[in-house]
This record gives C-alpha cells, structure tokens and sequence, in this order.
C-alpha cells in the first residue's frame, strides 16, 4: 500500500472514530437534559380517563409544552374508566393542553350514520409530583368533570372512581324499579337519564357522594324535576355543602309534609309572588 493510501485510509478512521465519538456525546448529552431540567419529567407512564360527563367519552389526548404527547380512552360511557389504560408514555412539565371528543347517544339515534362527535379542551397544571414506582406501573388518571374541566392524579392503581353513576342508578333501579323513570324507556335510557340528572347535581351543588346523588336523582325524578329550586332544600344544600353524605341524610329524614310542599313547589309562581 502506497504512504498516500496509508494516509488516505488513517484520515478516514479518524474521521470515522471522531463521528462515533461525537454521536454518543450527543446521545449522553440529549439524555442527560432531562436530568438537568428544572422541569418534572414522568417516563413510562400509563394513562387512563374517568368520564364524568354525561356523554360517551371516545378518545383524549395530552399534550405538554415539549412536543410529547399521551393518549387513552375507548368509548367510555359516563362513570366508566376504571381500568382502561394506555401505555407507556413520557410527559414532562407542569402545564399540560387535553383534547377530547364527546358524543351525546340520544342525539345519535340512527346506528349507521356517522356520529355526531363534540370535540372540547382544558388546560391542566400540575404541580411538580413524586413518582415512587418503576416505569409502566405509573398511572396518570385523567378526570373529566361535567363542567368540562380536568383534573389530573398519579396513583398506582386503576380504581378510585369520584362520581359512581352506575351505583346510582342500580340504587333507584332496586328501589323503586320502573315507578321513577318515564314510561316507555329502556335500561340504557333510564342510565344515560340518572347519569345526567347526577352531573347537574355535581355542577350545582358540587355533589360527589353516591348517597347524595342518590336522594338527588330520585327527589328531581319522583318528587319534583325543580326540586332543588325550593327554599327548604336550598336551605339544606347550603348547610350540607362540602359534607359528604349530609344532603342524604338530612333528605332522608324530611316529614311527608315538607316532602309534599316540595311537590308542590312551582318555580314560576315563586318568582311570581316575589315579584
């Protein structure tokens, strides 16, 4: 080999070894900002929604400030999301933009034709949090409340649902069975039904206690659908307001006398008469 092509072929080794060199520097390097940023960063996260909403919940997704992204959901239905997870991803930051879609069942009655979907967004802050667990057994819960506002929660598990829908209509369905629904509506109706009558419970009043969505739902469906508009109940969502189960047992207790002054109780003359 001629001392040109010797030099030619040296030259190129370290050229070669220079790059790899510089490729892992780079690799160290773009692993390592993470470390070195102030900002949290979360790896190998799950994620899963629980739907609060009245409304089928079909897909969301998160985005953070840096490009990543994190997505779940399946169609669940309202008070649905326990144990439906996506996996794994990597967020970082504190400020966090959700997209999702919605769509109303009632509002889509043909089976065939496309669904009417409704597409919402929330702007979520978290606050920087420890995750203690190893990568894929983090669970980032999204919840998504009626008002259409989102709350982020870690946990390492994938229960903790915070409005129990299902367990309010099973309630009234053995209860009472047919006798507070509308005639001529099927189990899934009578569901969707409590399911929103529940969320304009929560929206009001804040309520989240499966017993005070219980009397809540019942009173609005077998009592009087403006029920809460009363002076006396008024009166008990305020003292009761921010006390888990107190609305229930104070509703429970009423004499049948008051009951059926509620009964009674029309919103338009109320307003009338304090005209």
């Amino acid at each position: 080999m001629s001392k040109n092509n010797m030099a030619l072929t040296s030259t190129v080794r370290m050229i070669r070894r220079a790059s790899i060199a510089l490729g892992v520097t780079t690799a160290v390097l773009l692993a390592g900002c993470d470390k070195l940023s102030s900002e949290p960063v979360y790896s190998g996260v799950s994620v899963e929604g629980m739907n609060y909403m009245p409304y089928n919940l079909t897909r969301f997704v998160i985005h953070d400030k840096f490009g990543n992204t994190a997505s779940g959901g399946g169609d669940l239905m309202p008070g649905a999301g326990a144990g439906s997870l996506s996996c794994c991803y990597k967020l970082k930051g504190t400020d966090f933009t959700v997209d999702w879609e919605v769509y109303d069942i009632d509002d889509n009655p043909n089976l065939y034709a496309p669904l009417k979907k409704i597409r919402k967004t929330a702007q979520v802050h978290m606050p920087p949090t420890k995750v203690s667990s190893s990568a894929g057994d983090v669970v980032l819960a999204l919840h998504f409340y009626p008002d259409d506002h989102v709350e982020f929660e870690f946990r390492n598990d994938m229960h903790g649902s915070r409005i129990k829908y299902r367990d309010v209509y099973w309630w009234l369905e053995n209860n009472y069975g047919k006798r507070v629904f509308p005639a001529n509506i099927d189990d899934a109706k009578e569901f969707r039904l409590t399911a929103r009558i529940a969320a304009d419970g929560w929206k009001k009043y804040r309520l989240t206690s499966t017993a005070d969505l219980q009397q809540y739902v019942y009173y609005a469906l077998a009592v009087n659908p403006h029920f809460d508009e009363s002076p006396e109940v008024q009166k008990i969502l305020a003292q009761s307001r921010g006390k888990p189960d107190a609305f229930a047992v104070t509703m429970q207790k009423l004499p049948i006398k008051v009951v059926e002054e509620i009964r009674r109780f029309d919103p338009e003359q109320s307003e009338s008469s304090h005209g």
